[in-house]
């Protein structure tokens, strides 16, 4: 479907807006033609004639008084309703965007997408706020200003008239030319916005291997490339205005020649002649904009393409038709022969028929080399992907038979690399948990051993943390990731490599927090140091996409050749020396866990 009537959709339940806006039009219109057809009493009644002015002045006062009136109803309409499609437009796309799947944002870049949300939406808001506005009403005048010139003489409005498909055939041309020029141009926005995005995500690595250099060159690239392109945007459009104003002194050559010899044969009087010369002169201002209209909705027709393409695309994740409402989880989480590929990788599988039972409350360590598919596979049970081929059963329901919002309210995630936002430490604990109380939020904090750096903070809870959390450490991060997981007290647990990243210290305080997290719920740990898995219900060795052993750190470790104890040996699951102390805090905090679940009984 051509993108502007798709458009124009998202007007349609204002109705009463655009009524109102086209009311206003046909007044502004009509008082424009009043305002030419007066030029002749003046002329032929009060210059030659010399009847009374009042009649004519008063009649002027009021022509102008209604499109003073007209201009700024429609105006006012016309922008109010080029805001509210905006800002439907614009809530539906990013809304659409945060429904996709993992996969729409491993393929895409953060800044183009932005793009279509600011600079492509705010390309649609001009098309329907002005250039739709000003096609309406300024065509109205025209209507009123031709029929004036039909009104005071047919031929000499024909001749005038014989101007028109000189000025409609360049206005088709130019304004396909504008279209493509114009989708170049928001992709070259688009890929600008990309590289300034990733230069201030990574401004660290940017000043520590001082390529400010080169990270300004690609963004003056980038830029060059826009201008470049605007500038050939700008080059068509400049060529409208002349054009019509060739076209329109000719019509006005035109009309003269003829008029003149009406006038002497009396057919015309001097003040009707000058009023048709003054309708036809009205003629030139709407024309003028009507030549820039086109191109204009060009514009807006390119980046509606570009919004709709992402509207279009339906995320690889769907919810079935009558998806029921997900049970507290009580039993186990069974993956039934499991294969799972990218799609943008055909025919390479990173999982390759995975069978693993886990039961309520036990805790479930993955491991393997790079790429051996550990972080794809819990992936898969909160439908970040859908699997392949094969299923995933929570309590013998496959998870594609229930609703997203009823699974993943059983499942919380603690990664690596913690996600925090630009709010305060208190929005952030309590991200997902809407309604959580003050106190609520403590406790959890409490019970993550971060209660006591937050304490210590200028503002206490209310500290603002920066984006990504960038004002605090990595363990303090981590501990508020891990109390954001412990308010929400989910039943299932998904922790990614949650203490790689940190130093024994803060390691320390974060393996206390993730055991009190892990007590009584059901976790994947993905996990490389020893004392993460050490009490680990079973642990699950995957090779190339495969489970190709699993049993306990003991059992793994006495398997000849086994491919754990190659790990082991390789020290990729080693503990170090210096981790010792760590160890052993470990295992204190676990039975300090298991004491106080014991007396909760």
């Amino acid at each position: 479907m051509d993108p502007l009537p798709r458009l124009l959709r998202y007007a349609t339940p204002h109705r009463a807006v655009m009524a109102g806006a086209l009311l206003a039009m046909v007044v502004y219109g009509a008082a424009n033609a009043w305002l030419a057809y007066l030029i002749q009493p003046i002329i032929d009644d009060v210059l030659i004639a010399q009847s009374d002015l009042t009649y004519i002045a008063l009649a002027i006062l009021v022509a102008y008084f209604l499109k003073g009136l007209g201009g700024y109803f429609s105006s006012y309409l016309m922008e109010g309703l080029g805001h509210r499609v905006v800002m439907v437009v614009r809530n539906q796309l990013f809304r659409h965007m945060l429904d996709q799947s993992a996969a729409f944002f491993a393929r895409r870049a953060v800044g183009p997408l932005l793009s279509r949300i600011n600079n492509d939406v705010g390309q649609v808001q001009r098309a329907v706020s002005e250039t739709i506005g000003d096609l309406a009403r300024e065509s109205l005048v025209l209507v009123g200003s031709v029929a004036l010139l039909f009104y005071y003489d047919v031929k000499l409005a024909l001749l005038c008239m014989t101007a028109t498909p000189l000025i409609v055939y360049p206005l088709i041309r130019f304004g396909r030319r504008v279209r493509s020029v114009t989708h170049r141009s928001q992709e070259a926005q688009a890929q600008m916005s990309h590289v300034a995005a990733e230069a201030f995500a990574g401004h660290r690595i940017v000043k520590a291997f001082g390529a400010e250099g080169h990270e300004a060159a690609k963004f003056e690239t980038a830029s060059f490339r826009l201008f470049r392109t605007n500038l050939k945007v700008t080059r068509v459009l400049a060529l409208l205005p002349p054009l019509m104003e060739l076209l329109g002194g000719l019509a006005i050559a035109g009309a003269l020649w003829y008029g003149s010899r009406e006038i002497a044969s009396g057919r015309l009087t001097a003040g009707e002649f000058t009023s048709f010369l003054a309708a036809l002169l009205f003629m030139y201002a709407p024309i003028k904009k009507l030549s820039r209209v086109n191109a204009n909705l060009q514009q807006a027709a390119a980046a509606s393409e570009r919004i709709f393409e992402v509207l279009d695309l339906h995320t690889e994740v769907r919810e079935r038709d009558g998806a029921i409402q997900l049970p507290p989880f009580t039993q186990q989480i069974e993956f039934k022969d499991v294969t799972f590929g990218y799609e943008d990788a055909p025919g390479r599988h990173t999982l390759r028929g995975v069978n693993v039972t886990v039961r309520a409350g036990q805790m479930i360590a993955i491991v393997g080399r790079s790429g051996a598919g550990k972080t794809t596979l819990v992936n898969l049970l909160p439908r970040f992907y859908d699997v392949t081929s094969g299923q995933i059963l929570v309590d013998g329901r496959d998870i594609r038979d229930v609703t997203l919002a009823s699974l993943r309210a059983q499942i919380s995630v603690v990664t690596q690399e913690v996600v925090l936002f630009d709010d305060t430490i208190a929005g952030n604990i309590a991200f997902g948990t809407p309604g959580a109380t003050p106190q609520q939020i403590e406790a959890a904090a409490r019970a993550a051993n971060a209660h006591d750096f937050i304490a210590a903070q200028p503002q206490g809870y209310r500290t603002m943390i920066g984006e990504r959390g960038q004002r605090i450490s990595g363990g303090q991060r981590q501990r508020i990731a891990i109390a954001r997981a412990l308010l929400k007290n989910s039943p299932l647990l998904i922790l990614d490599e949650a203490t790689a990243a940190l130093d024994a210290e803060a390691e320390k305080a974060v393996q206390q927090a993730l055991t009190t997290l892990m007590m009584n719920r059901t976790s994947f740990v993905i996990a490389h140091r020893l004392p993460t898995i050490y009490r680990a219900d079973a642990i699950v060795v995957l090779d190339r996409g495969r489970v190709v052993e699993i049993g306990k750190h003991q059992e793994l470790l006495a398997i000849p050749n086994g491919v754990y104890a190659r790990l082991h040996q390789l020290q990729l699951l080693e503990t170090k020396p210096d981790s010792r102390e760590l160890k052993a805090a470990y295992l204190a905090a676990a039975q300090a866990a298991a004491k106080e679940a014991e007396r909760s009984r």
